[in-house]
């Protein structure tokens, strides 16, 4: 691996645990068919795409779902708490890793995420870990909502590019998703996929050079 100055990392199963199967079963039990199809780490509806590049609001994902589930009696805290479900969290000590990482490298965060996930997260890290945000973890967060790009796009990368003046070779990208890495080559950047949970990232870094 060339001399890396600059990390970009994913969220969901990089940092913050996430269990999709959980939410599998949580739609299944509200009405939605079909879900390995409707709702999967490699493929899913196109209403998720849709809402994590600000394409629809909260609101009209919550009606898509009334829809597809065909119960117009569903409420909005029923379709929250069943999106939500699969967010599991994140330890102190991954924080504490991420931090070490910063010392040592201009970091990012990317995450492919939604409005309605995002809101339950900033409120997750207020109560658990009494931080407002992510933000003094890294130089700077982007979420693709805001962004109106999703990974794998080039487009979303090449924001991040440009906007922070990296260089692509020096820059490293770790997602748990081989298509989302297939995405940051085509940007140039160097790729690294996570095999591990979120609670060994430290181990993780380590064994592949990143920490000491």
């Amino acid at each position: 691996m060339q001399k890396i100055k600059n990390i970009i990392f994913d969220y969901g199963n990089v940092i913050f645990e996430i269990d999709f199967r959980i939410t599998q079963s949580s739609l299944a039990q509200i009405g939605i068919p079909n879900i390995e199809t409707f709702f999967g780490h490699s493929g899913h509806h196109k209403i998720f795409n849709e809402l994590e590049t600000g394409a629809i609001t909260p609101a009209q994902f919550r009606d898509g779902i009334r829809e597809i589930a065909q119960n117009s009696e569903l409420t909005d805290q029923q379709i929250d708490a069943a999106w939500n479900s699969l967010l599991i969290g994140v330890l102190p000590e991954t924080h504490k890793v991420l931090l070490e990482a910063k010392k040592n490298y201009r970091t990012f965060l990317l995450s492919n995420t939604n409005q309605i996930h995002y809101d339950y997260i900033m409120d997750y890290l207020q109560k658990e870990h009494h931080v407002p945000n992510n933000d003094h973890l890294f130089e700077k967060a982007y979420y693709s909502q805001l962004m109106k790009f999703r990974k794998p796009h080039v487009e979303i990368f090449e924001q991040v590019i440009k906007e922070n003046n990296l260089n692509p070779a020096e820059t490293l990208f770790i997602d748990d998703t081989p298509g989302h890495l297939e995405g940051a080559k085509k940007a140039g950047l160097q790729t690294l996929l996570m095999t591990e949970k979120p609670e060994n990232l430290g181990a993780f870094l380590k064994s592949n050079g990143i920490l000491i």
